[in-house]
């Protein structure tokens, strides 16, 4: 995205690494009437791109004599950010009760990512024909809900004058939370510690996923039982209890709700029985535990900026040793990399501007050396359209400069950073800087780059490092903070690992779709810890 130092902060632009279920909700609008006597009776088929063929994954029901269909039947798929889902939609006139394709009449089709979907989050577009002109006034409206329950809940509990259980101390007490499974029988959920010699325990506050502890029905039964813990495993039953979140939830701030823990037993057998103590819940509360689809989802942009060496140890782009050589297919493994997770984060950015950036190179008229150059030449407006773009500016610009030294990352890093630091103003989680360093080799400025990168660690920033030729890599290793926290140079510590380390050599023989997702595996988690630990909920969240 085009990004600009203003002084006040401007509004959103348009949501953990894992695989997310996501439902796509499909209506037609003026589709191409094939009836003569009535309308069209349109449905939708869905395509994925595997392996250069489409395959069809899914069909709506049919719109009788409907030509502003919309379709009852969802389409759910599987969400993976670090790859290319590419999807065709297409729909048809039913004619027949036939499932073969051909048999029905085509009324326009139209293709896309689902990282453009889930990015605008609803998206309408002109249908077209298979010439590639639109089919008439058609349009397609596809709108991207995930399909996830992500609410948690968080439980302190304590208990009072619990049953004493042990001959020469009191209980060991500890709780148990059951929910009933599809056979009927109780299930367990969480079990809390073990509170030593005491009959009135406070345990630590615990969270579990809602859908865990209750199937996401706030109504729906859950079972509580208390035991005196035994180290030989036979544990004492002390009592239980009976509830529902909904009842959990009555629990004030002021005044804890209190349930009786009852043994059945003891009930039966003593007539003046009343409970065997008191399970309090302190407190009760539920929250949005937020995936990286939900901010994507709530307008979140990611703000891509690529970083190019151009250093001597690179070798003379004209000779095809060199590593910025475009051999016969015009590529190199510098633009491999820009391709691979180019292609990915560029649906994530609604304008599609990327700044450019190359440094370690002596730059015309003066042949002065500079660690931050616009490898467009432009140093007011960096921006390339697309990655095309980004491709087309190196390819013109590898001509007009001299590759000289030395190998600094300091300054795209700090660049970068500014743009960040910026956006942390707006106090909302609409945008998150993602810098790619594409380099041949040895780190010239390690503690500034060490101390940068510390720095960039509290903002919403990520850096990925790729690296080409044979070097050796062991510096960008320390950077990447997988088996080690990374210290700046004063001492200070990285507040999160930032960097993701990968050497292209590793990935030379393989599909290219391998080095995307080894490159963004960790970006979405990243992004996720970013926002979590700054406590911003996605842009157009919905309260717990």
């Amino acid at each position: 995205m085009a990004y600009t130092m203003t002084p006040t902060p401007a509004g959103p632009v348009g949501s953990q690494y894992c695989v997310c279920k996501v439902e796509l909700s499909i209506c037609g609008q003026n589709l191409l009437d094939r009836d003569v006597t009535s309308k069209s009776d349109p449905f939708c088929v869905l395509f994925m791109e595997v392996n250069g063929k489409w395959v069809e994954l899914d069909r709506t029901e049919t719109a009788v004599n409907n030509l502003n269909p919309a379709f009852a039947k969802k389409f759910i798929i599987d969400y993976h950010f670090e790859e290319v889902q590419k999807l065709k939609f297409a729909l048809f006139d039913q004619d027949k009760s036939s499932t073969q394709l051909y048999e029905h009449d085509f009324l326009g089709e139209f293709s896309c990512t689902l990282g453009t979907i889930v990015s605008s989050k609803k998206i309408t577009r002109t249908l077209l024909l298979g010439n590639g002109k639109p089919a008439g006034k058609g349009m397609i409206t596809i709108a991207a809900q995930e399909l996830s329950d992500n609410r948690v809940i968080t439980l302190s509990m304590a208990g009072r004058k619990l049953d004493k259980k042990d001959l020469f101390g009191k209980s060991d007490p500890f709780l148990e939370f059951y929910k009933t499974g599809d056979d009927g029988k109780w299930m367990l959920v969480h079990r809390t510690e073990v509170i030593k010699y005491t009959l009135d325990p406070v345990w630590k506050p615990f969270t579990v996923p809602l859908v865990s502890l209750c199937d996401g029905d706030m109504e729906k039964l859950i079972k509580v039982v208390c035991y005196d813990y035994d180290s030989d495993g036979g544990h004492d039953f002390i009592g239980e209890l009976q509830t529902s979140v909904a009842r959990l939830c009555e629990t004030q701030d002021a005044s804890p709700l209190e349930l009786e823990c009852i043994n059945p037993k003891k009930q039966k057998k003593k007539k003046n029985y009343k409970n065997s103590g008191i399970i309090i819940v302190k407190s009760c509360k539920i929250t949005r535990d937020f995936s990286f689809l939900d901010y994507i989802l709530g307008g979140c942009q990611l703000m891509f900026t690529v970083g190019i060496d151009f250093t001597a140890s690179n070798g003379n782009p004209q000779e095809p040793s060199s590593l910025h050589y475009i051999n016969p297919l015009g590529t190199n493994e510098y633009l491999s990399a820009i391709w691979a997770v180019g292609q990915i984060i560029q649906d994530y950015d609604s304008d599609k501007m990327f700044p450019a950036l190359g440094f370690g190179a002596q730059l015309p008229p003066d042949w002065k050396v500079s660690h931050e150059f616009a490898i467009n030449f432009n140093p007011r407006n960096p921006f390339c359209s697309g990655v095309e773009g980004i491709v087309q500016a190196y390819s013109a610009c590898l001509p007009h400069i001299r590759f000289y030294g030395p190998t600094n990352f300091s300054p795209i890093i700090n660049h970068v950073a500014r743009f960040a630091a910026q956006a942390t103003q707006q106090e909302t989680a609409s945008q998150y800087f993602i810098l790619l360093i594409i380099t041949d080799g040895v780190i010239s400025d390690m503690d500034e780059t060490r101390h940068a990168v510390v720095q960039a660690s509290k903002l919403p920033m990520s850096i990925i490092i790729v690296g080409v030729g044979n070097a050796d890599f062991a510096a960008m290793e320390f950077l990447d903070g997988d088996s080690r926290v990374l210290h700046s140079y004063t001492g200070e510590e990285a507040v999160r690992d930032i960097v993701q380390f990968v050497p292209f050599r590793n990935f030379r023989n393989v599909p290219k779709e391998t080095l995307a997702k080894a490159v963004l595996a960790e970006l979405p988690q990243q992004v996720v810890q970013y926002f979590k630990h700054q406590n911003l909920p996605p842009i157009n969240s919905e309260p717990a």
